[in-house]
């Protein structure tokens, strides 16, 4: 069962209790009209609760003046649709043409427009939507231990592609099949996506510290992807190659770290002073290889350098997303 069903049903008791306690007429319908304000987040709460009442709103008056000049006929329901519809989406109240509709619907069954009959509209809109928006208000369930585990499988997940990248600059003739990447850019996906409706939970104070996060392990690893196309130029094995394989060995362990360790910076800086001191290629082959493994260095640069960039100062704190490496 998930946590929306439980809010909703919260919704919809407090709404008919609260309207037969206030002697409302059809208390059920400020139960219907709970059910369709409950939302996932409190801003969107916010937003779509005040786009279903103004819609109801509107919807209110576009229908009394059709039935006043019309009558109640079914016809008249026809074209209150193609008159109000198009009102309530140029107005920016698409959200609320259902809960609209619900409201019309009911003026309509009452066969009377009167000042009694679109008061009563109004109380059950009030109740309804408000006491929707009191359980989206009241509590939101938190998405940091969400975040962390997913955190946790980005990490991983980084960690194995360092590892398969460490043993193919060793071994040229090791194949991949590269399943690491597609599972690292759902879980960046599925974390984007929380950090998301954290965001719009968090109405006064937003904390942008998971959004930084995982858009900085999008941008990594797409950094991934651009060392991988150097990779596949490394057809030859070279003791250079494996010196950059033992920097990727501890960037998989420090990926996984909490905070940025800059372990695997301080070996980068050191090859690339090796690398200067080293003479020239001998053959064209050893050229183009080098080549290649000399801009997955600075490919690699790049990399830490964004991680560098977004790490988070507070260690030990799980709750917030660190930058690894």
């Amino acid at each position: 069962m998930g946590f929306r069903i439980i809010k909703t049903a919260i919704a919809t008791l407090m709404a008919i209790l609260v309207s037969d306690a206030c002697g409302v007429t059809g208390p059920l319908s400020a139960g219907i009209l709970a059910v369709l304000g409950v939302d996932v987040t409190r801003k969107r709460s916010l937003k779509t609760v005040s786009a279903r009442f103004f819609a109801s709103l509107l919807g209110l008056f576009f229908a009394c003046i059709l039935f006043e000049l019309l009558g109640f006929h079914y016809w008249v329901l026809a074209i209150y649709i193609l008159i109000a519809f198009p009102a309530i989406t140029r107005a920016n109240f698409k959200e609320g043409i259902v809960t609209s509709s619900v409201v019309v619907f009911r003026v309509f069954g009452s066969a009377e427009v009167s000042t009694d009959v679109i008061v009563t509209q109004i109380e059950l809109l009030v109740i309804g939507l408000g006491s929707a928006m009191l359980v989206n208000m009241v509590y939101m369930p938190p998405a940091s231990e969400q975040m962390t585990s997913i955190r946790r499988r980005v990490d991983e997940q980084f960690s194995k592609i360092f590892r398969q990248i460490a043993l193919t600059l060793r071994d040229p003739s090791y194949v991949w099949d590269g399943h690491e990447l597609i599972a690292a850019g759902k879980a960046i996906q599925s974390g984007k996506e929380a950090a998301s409706r954290e965001m719009e939970n968090q109405v006064l104070h937003p904390d942008e510290s998971w959004t930084i996060y995982f858009y900085m392990r999008k941008e990594q690893l797409e950094s991934i992807q651009n060392m991988l196309q150097l990779i596949s130029h490394v057809y030859q094995k070279l003791p250079q190659a494996d010196d950059v394989a033992e920097l990727f060995e501890q960037l998989s362990r420090d990926v996984t770290e909490e905070n940025y360790t800059g372990r695997t910076e301080k070996l980068l800086v050191d090859l690339e002073k090796e690398f200067k001191g080293m003479e020239l290629p001998a053959t064209r082959e050893e050229f183009e290889v080098r080549s290649a493994i000399l801009q997955l260095i600075r490919e690699l640069g790049q990399y830490l350098k964004i991680a560098k960039k977004n790490k988070t100062p507070a260690p030990g704190k799980l709750r917030k997303p660190s930058a690894g490496s």
